[in-house]
């Protein structure tokens, strides 16, 4: 037998040693656990200090906690227990936190300071996160109609036609442009009309003036409405799947009229997912009034005309004109930048229409100073279980125009937190219309734990049924090539731990598949063998012309299908895509405990003897 290079019995070694250490966390079982995360800053230890005292003048059992990458996890011993602890938590510290239903690995803290973690079950197996958000469709007709506002200020203005006022009937659904003359309103007419084709209007006169009026139809109330709560499931499943979050496999789905329906299996950072998927972010570009003293107004509280008085985060307050020189919907990117000359930074490019808008400005405003204004809504429940809507508007950066500038620039002045968070935000999109939660809840264990056993003896029979058949027809060699299977198991369990992918029912299927794969291996590689024993080749010739010939068609097989688990996992989802990873994880690790790992073995146990006169295959 061509002797085998000791390297790569070593590599295999090391391999499997590697593959243990993160597959072990699987053993060690879940428990229920609460997940907390603030706002725009990370939970430190005083707040754990804070929380656990709490909940030991309670007489609420703590199985144990840590703080991983600003969010703490407390890990309860009972469901009824983490209960308590939310329901104390939330009397005690409202508004301070948001608390999340999750589930915590009882692994070691020296394994998760490391690092290792186990692998995450679907919602269809361990269960999950189950939430229901609803959509307030009222105040996005009522956006809608702001827009149209802004938009028909923005073609008078720009046609340089005066006009008296435009008034917005929020009840009736109605935008009403009022001039001064019929001479102006035609004119008016004219630009507004150039500017919106898609939209009728109607004259009419409000006292004695004329007017032009725009009354939004029941068919496009329906429109923006359906729109609405389309571009909001459009916007969750893009803040989901977004890198800072990395939720698994998520379902986002529409319930009803105007709820969506949220489902997140092997959720580890729940709390932070709340926090984000609420939020209605985005930011507004305004010039600063630097003629009129902001102190001023902030203490009378007479504001000028045409401004609009903002506060820094340092409650600092700022006198920013009204018109608005672009918005955050006309953002295409936005990336956090960690580590930039002037801290961290956010860079943002603009779509054309925006880089328009901003080219002008800079042009004419050389010298003067521009702010950016970051609007933050969110929602929380009071004690008596009403929603809340927050809105928070504070100015994040000033910095005088020193030259001209259109799609590309940063904002500054913001920490690392508010940073990645403004960019996960800007770049999933601002949600079309408000989210308030209305639901939350577990889904319950029966479920998941049916599913498991069910999943699990179907993978453990198929596996077994593989092991035997491989024992008795091929005898050691069949040997070899269980415990080859098993270190294939081993290594995939260890590469979805890894890669944190999600495992499911369909996943389990593709982990029967791949064993059956790994078996047909070394059926090709055992079938060489025995045929080149039967032409009369050596033992040992044998069994290196066996694995070097059989490899062609193991590489051939195995690519191809490869190549379909790929396209597999780039452009499907949920089932398909839970199905796909697993696939394409598990060919890798049968192509290597097939070909290395099954020859490393044959080399341990035959290279060593001197003579070998039958092959026990």
């Amino acid at each position: 037998m061509t002797a085998y290079p000791r390297w790569k019995i070593v590599l295999v070694a090391i391999v499997m040693l590697i593959g243990l250490l993160f597959a072990s966390p699987n053993l060690f079982g879940q428990q229920s656990a609460l997940q907390l995360a603030k706002d725009q800053s990370a939970v430190a230890e005083p707040d754990r200090i804070a929380i656990e005292k709490l909940l030991a003048e309670k007489g609420i059992p703590l199985a144990g906690s840590f703080i991983e990458q600003g969010r703490l996890t407390l890990r309860f011993a009972t469901p009824a227990d983490e209960k308590k602890a939310h329901e104390a938590i939330s009397k005690a510290m409202p508004n301070k936190y948001t608390i999340a239903l999750s589930s915590a690995s009882r692994v070691p803290d020296w394994m998760r300071r490391f690092g290792l973690t186990p692998v995450k079950l679907g919602l269809d197996l361990r269960g999950g996160v189950y939430l229901v958000y609803q959509v307030d469709i009222q105040a996005a007709v009522k956006q809608e109609l702001d827009r149209f506002n802004q938009d028909f200020r923005a073609s008078l203005r720009n046609a340089h036609v005066p006009y008296e006022d435009v008034k917005v009937d929020y009840a009736n659904n109605r935008v009403t442009v009022l001039f001064r003359d019929a001479a102006n309103f035609a004119k008016g007419r004219e630009a507004i009309e150039s500017d919106n084709r898609s939209l009728n209007f109607d004259e009419t006169t409000v006292g004695n003036a004329p007017a032009l009026q725009l009354t939004l139809t029941p068919q496009q109330i329906k429109q923006r409405e359906d729109y609405a709560v389309q571009q909001n499931i459009v916007i969750l499943r893009n803040r989901l799947n977004s890198p800072e979050l990395a939720v698994s496999e998520p379902q986002v789905a529409r319930q009803g009229s105007d709820q969506i329906a949220i489902q997140l299996p092997g959720l580890q950072n729940s709390a932070e997912v709340k926090t984000i998927l609420g939020k209605t972010a985005t930011l507004e570009f305004h010039m600063v009034d630097e003629t009129d003293n902001p102190y001023d107004a902030a203490r009378t509280g007479q504001i000028p005309l045409g401004t609009k008085l903002y506060y820094t985060r340092h409650k600092r307050p700022v006198l920013l004109k009204r018109d608005i020189v672009v918005t955050g919907d006309q953002l295409t990117d936005a990336s956090f930048q960690p580590n930039t000359q002037e801290g961290p930074a956010v860079s943002v490019s603009l779509d054309s229409r925006g880089a328009e808008k901003m080219l002008r400005n800079t042009e004419e405003n050389i010298g003067h100073m521009m702010a950016v204004v970051f609007i933050d809504r969110s929602s929380t429940k009071n004690a008596a279980g009403a929603e809340v809507v927050h809105t928070k508007e504070e100015v994040i950066n000033e910095a005088t125009i020193r030259g001209v500038f259109s799609n590309s620039f940063q904002i500054t002045g913001i920490n690392p937190i508010e940073g990645r968070e403004l960019a996960l935000l800007l770049r999933a999109g601002g949600l079309a219309a408000p989210l308030s939660e209305i639901e939350e809840r577990a889904i319950g264990p029966s479920l998941g734990q049916d599913n498991i056993n069910k999943g699990v003896n179907a993978m453990v029979f198929g596996t077994l049924a593989a092991f035997v058949f491989m024992a008795i027809y091929y005898k050691l060699f069949g040997i070899i090539a269980d415990v080859v299977l098993a270190a294939n198991v081993i290594l995939l369990t260890a590469m979805l731990s890894i890669v944190g992918a999600a495992l499911t029912l369909p996943g389990i299927a593709a982990v029967v598949l791949t064993v059956g794969m790994a078996v047909d291996a070394n059926i090709l590689i055992y079938e060489r063998i025995r045929e080149e024993v039967r032409m009369g080749v050596s033992p040992r010739a044998a069994i290196a012309a066996g694995f070097e010939r059989a490899f062609s068609a193991i590489a051939d097989s195995n690519v191809t299908a490869l190549i379909a688990g790929v396209v597999l996992w780039l452009f499907g989802s949920g089932a398909v895509r839970g199905f796909a990873v697993v696939l394409v994880l598990g060919i890798a690790t049968s192509m290597f405990t097939s070909l290395m790992g099954s020859r490393a073995l044959v080399q341990v146990i035959f290279g060593g003897r001197r003579k070998i006169d039958r092959l026990p295959i």
